[in-house]
């Protein structure tokens, strides 16, 4: 009898090359779960393929990934999220058992843990900064999460090439867009491409340092140029 196995949190290219070679194996599915939909960092759930294909509709059965809530009055000593990081990472836990973390304003922050450290947590994360905190799982369905901020950009290009839409979704030069694909600082769906590659609909094209923009639709204008509408996230 099967069961699901997780592995480590992960940034999405390191998720998005596990996926791709997880594919290769016969008989074995996965899927990516950080504890909520948008998670940037999240775990490769592996199992059976029937067994996989039944947690997607329903991600939060998966076992794997537990939410906390920790509270404190940050009013005066404000922490940011590398502030909370080196809190929960000062415990003694390694960077790789701990997911998104949600800042809550002045009362303190949710943070997605590796479920299995989810007493260890509870019992040692005390203080951020110089403020007590207290430390308590919640369900991951009470999870408060403010959506992302996005603008609507729009271009019209002569190709759909790597390099000409993210020249544009990103507002920096032609050249400027080539040199950051070249340096491997641009990637299509969480995987390294050419400055050459063409761009379709649904596509996401992340750059360091700049977000992230997703290809909403190309349409082909009468002049045989490709209108492109892309959602940018901030």
């Amino acid at each position: 009898m099967w069961a699901t196995i997780c592995t480590d949190f992960h940034p999405p290219p390191v998720v998005a090359d596990a996926m791709i070679a997880v594919r290769q194996l016969a008989g074995v599915a996965a899927f990516p779960f950080g504890g909520y939909a948008q998670a940037e960092r999240t775990r490769i759930v592996l199992g059976q393929e029937d067994i996989i294909e039944a947690l997607k509709a329903d991600p939060q059965q998966a076992e794997g990934v537990a939410a906390l809530r920790v509270q404190g009055n940050f009013m005066f000593d404000a922490a940011t999220h590398r502030d909370f990081l080196g809190a929960i990472l000062g415990t003694g836990i390694e960077r790789s058992k701990v997911g998104d973390i949600i800042l809550v304003g002045e009362t303190g922050a949710q943070i997605l843990v590796a479920e299995e450290l989810l007493e260890h947590f509870v019992l040692n994360l005390t203080q951020v900064r110089s403020v007590p905190v207290v430390t308590r799982r919640m369900a991951l369905a009470e999870l408060s999460v403010r959506p992302a901020k996005t603008e609507t950009v729009r271009s019209v290009e002569a190709s759909l090439r790597l390099d000409a839409v993210a020249s544009a979704g990103f507002r920096i030069s032609r050249a400027k867009a080539a040199d950051l694909i070249k340096q491997g600082d641009v990637r299509v769906n969480w995987i390294q491409a050419k400055g050459s590659s063409m761009i379709k609909e649904g596509d996401v094209i992340s750059c360091s340092g700049k977000g992230r923009i997703e290809i909403i639709s190309t349409t082909l204008t009468k002049k045989e140029r490709h209108a492109v509408e892309m959602t940018r996230y901030l």
